[in-house]
């Protein structure tokens, strides 16, 4: 016990004020900064499992394991420091310096980081929420420190700055609820009966079951083209994306030309009709080839 006792009273670092950092100091920021890792581990197990029962949003989840990682954090910093009988004033200086440098060097960072926390408090885009950024449809899978994780349509991952999302335009599609209204165009021959067409059309939507009835679709007689009598119809659905959406505006297109095969309605097509005008007939003749 003696040698140990020696051993834990070698001294590393004297000081000044009388004070010195023992090895037995340095062993037990150790044991306690393993400990903290364990004890924190634990913790945001034991919340996950708890939050992730409740009916509590994935996003809130997220908010609670960082805010309680950096509140531990902080006071296992602040009992090593206590340890190391280090005042916290001996960093003014530092921190002043790190400021300035953060001020020219760090910026982007900087912004990105409180950038994230402005968008984990303010919640404009959650998890899982459908999103379209500059073009691009995904869906959010994490939202960083730095960047948020986004999973598109074409299964690539992108990485997005949090700043870039809080300064330019972010359409979210599934804020507020998941419900999103699509069109789906059709044309056809001229001659047709029009009032049977459009009870075709009803007919094909309101059987599709991912369509609601409320709001009820709207079946428009939009145009007189120079092809086609053209029809247009409008409803809404429940869909978590746009691969989804595309899906469902296959289907009716599919059911449409079903029907409309099955009633002897023509689906119209480009034509042309040529007028020749000549002050003498014309001769035409089929000859066979290729």
């Amino acid at each position: 016990m003696e040698w140990l006792e020696s051993l834990w009273n070698i001294v590393l670092l004297s000081r000044t004020e009388g004070d010195s950092i023992l090895l037995g100091d340095i062993v037990l920021v150790v044991l306690l900064l393993i400990g903290a890792y364990i004890f924190v581990s634990a913790l945001q197990f034991f919340i996950s499992k708890r939050l992730d029962s409740s009916e509590l949003h994935s996003d809130v989840v997220v908010v609670v394991k960082r805010v309680s990682f950096y509140i531990i954090a902080t006071l296992v910093a602040l009992t090593v420091l206590s340890i190391l009988g280090i005042p916290i004033g001996v960093f003014a200086f530092a921190t002043g310096a790190i400021a300035i440098g953060v001020g020219f060097g760090a910026q982007n960072i900087i912004n990105n980081f409180i950038s994230g926390w402005i968008l984990i408090a303010e919640r404009p885009i959650r998890l899982k929420d459908f999103i379209e950024i500059e073009g691009a449809y995904g869906t959010i899978e994490q939202v960083g420190t730095r960047s948020t994780r986004i999973h598109r349509s074409d299964g690539v991952h992108m990485l997005v700055p949090n700043s870039k999302l809080l300064e330019n335009t972010v359409v979210n599609w599934t804020l507020i609820d998941k419900r999103i209204r699509t069109t789906v165009k059709v044309g056809v021959a001229y001659g047709s009966d029009v009032k049977k067409v459009a009870d075709l059309l009803e007919e094909v939507v309101t059987s599709h079951p991912d369509i609601l009835s409320k709001p009820a679709p709207e079946f428009i007689f939009d145009d007189f083209g120079d092809n086609a009598l053209i029809f247009e119809t409008y409803f809404w659905c429940d869909v978590s994306g746009e691969r989804s959406l595309r899906a469902i505006r296959s289907d009716i297109r599919f059911a449409i030309s079903e029907i409309f095969e099955k009633n002897q309605i023509i689906v119209a097509f480009p034509q042309r009709d040529v007028h020749l005008h000549a002050n003498q007939p014309l001769s035409v003749k089929m000859e066979n080839g290729d």
